[in-house]
C-alpha cells in the first residue's frame, strides 16, 4: 500500500472501523523448467516434429517427420523408431501420439490415412485404417487421445468427425460433421481427454475448442479468431492435467493459454522468439502425473518443459474496499 492508503486506514481506524482489504489471486504463468532438441537427424534432434506425449512413468514421446522418439521427462533419449513408408512401423508424417494407461503408443500416421499401435520401446503391435469416408477410415488423422478405458479417440480432419475405438482397433462410434455449428467441424486437429471422460478437439478453422461426453454429446465450446486471452490464431495441440484444466497450442499467437475445464481463461504464457519460455508454432502439448507441460516448440524444433509456480501471486483491490463500524 502507499503512504496514502495507509493514512487514510488509519484515519477510519481512530474512528473505530475495521478495514478490509480483500486481496485477489492473481494465477501465474508456469515456470521454465528446461529444454532440448534441435534440428537435425541425429538422436534427439528433430525435424519438423509434430505431436508429443508422456507415460505414467514420466516418458516423453515425440512424433516427427517419419519416426517416433522416446526421451526421459528430463529430455534424455531413451529410443526411437520408425522409417519413411507404409509398411508396418513406417511413417508417412505421423502426427498425434497418445499413450494408454498400460503404456501402448498410438501414433496418427496422416498421410497413410491409419492409427498404428506399438508397445513403448517401439515394437510394433496392429494398425487399422484406410484412406475414406467409411467407418473406421480415414482422411488425414491428426489427433489421437485414449481415455482410462482404454478407448482410442481420433480426429479424422478432412472427414469433420471424431471416430472412437477400443484399443485393438475395433470401431465403435463417431461424431461430427462440417460446418460451424456445435459439434460441428472445420479440420480437426489436437484431441485430448480428461479424468472424468470428456473429450476435448482442436477445431482448427473455428480457432476454438469444443467439449464432448465420450458418447459424443456436445458439452460446451470457447474460442473465436484474435490474439486477446480466450482467443486463438489457428490452435493446433490440447492438453488437460490431474486437476481439470485445458492447455493449448495456440500456434500462430506463439503463446499457451490455459483454461478450466468449461473454458474459463486462467493465465498464458509465450510469445515469439527463440529464447527460453519462447516460441514458434506450438504444436502440441502434453502434460504428466507431476503437473509438468511440455511443449513441442515446432518452429524451434524443440520440446520445452515447464511446471506451475508454488505459490500465486496476490494483489491487494482496493476498487473493493469494505469498511465495516464497529
Amino acid at each position: 500500500m502507499t503512504s496514502r492508503h495507509w493514512r487514510f486506514v488509519i484515519a477510519l481506524a481512530t474512528l473505530g472501523c475495521v478495514v478490509v482489504c480483500p486481496t485477489v489471486v492473481v494465477a501465474q504463468a508456469p515456470a521454465y523448467i528446461t529444454q532440448w532438441g534441435s534440428f537435425g537427424g541425429g538422436d534427439g534432434q528433430f525435424q519438423y516434429p509434430t505431436g508429443v506425449a508422456t507415460d505414467a512413468a514420466g516418458n516423453v514421446f515425440v512424433t516427427e517427420s517419419y519416426d517416433v522418439q522416446m526421451f526421459t521427462g528430463t529430455g534424455t533419449f531413451l529410443s526411437r523408431w520408425g522409417l519413411p513408408g507404409n509398411g508396418n512401423g513406417s511413417f508417412d508424417v505421423p502426427y498425434g501420439v497418445a499413450i494408454d494407461a498400460v503404456g501402448s503408443v498410438y501414433v496418427a500416421d496422416y498421410n497413410n490415412h491409419r492409427i498404428q499401435k506399438f508397445t513403448n520401446t517401439g515394437i510394433y503391435v496392429t494398425q487399422w485404417g484406410s484412406n475414406g469416408g467409411g467407418n473406421g477410415q480415414f482422411r488425414s488423422p491428426n489427433g489421437v487421445a485414449t481415455d482410462a478405458a482404454g478407448n482410442v479417440y481420433v480426429s479424422d480432419s478432412f472427414n469433420h468427425r471424431i471416430q472412437k475405438f477400443t484399443g485393438t482397433g475395433t470401431y465403435l462410434t463417431q461424431w461430427g460433421s462440417e460446418g460451424v455449428g456445435d459439434g460441428q467441424f472445420k479440420q480437426l486437429v489436437g484431441l485430448a481427454t480428461d479424468a472424468a471422460g470428456s473429450v476435448y478437439t482442436v477445431d482448427l478453422d473455428n480457432n476454438r475448442i469444443q467439449k464432448f461426453t465420450n458418447t459424443g454429446a456436445f458439452l460446451t465450446r470457447w474460442g473465436s479468431f484474435g490474439s486477446g486471452d480466450g482467443k486463438f490464431q489457428y490452435p493446433s495441440g490440447v492438453a488437460t492435467d490431474a486437476a481439470g484444466k485445458v492447455y493449448v497450442a495456440d500456434s500462430y499467437n506463439h503463446r499457451i493459454q490455459k483454461f478450466t475445464s468449461t473454458g474459463a481463461y486462467v493465465t498464458q504464457w509465450g510469445n515469439e522468439g527463440v529464447g527460453d519460455a519462447q516460441f514458434s508454432r506450438p504444436s502440441a502439448v502434453a502434460t504428466d502425473a507431476a503437473g509438468s507441460i511440455y511443449v513441442l516448440d515446432a518452429g524451434n524444433n524443440r520440446i520445452q518443459k515447464f511446471g506451475d509456480p508454488a505459490t500465486p501471486t496476490k494483489a491487494t483491490t482496493w476498487g473493493r474496499l469494505k469498511i465495516l463500524f464497529r
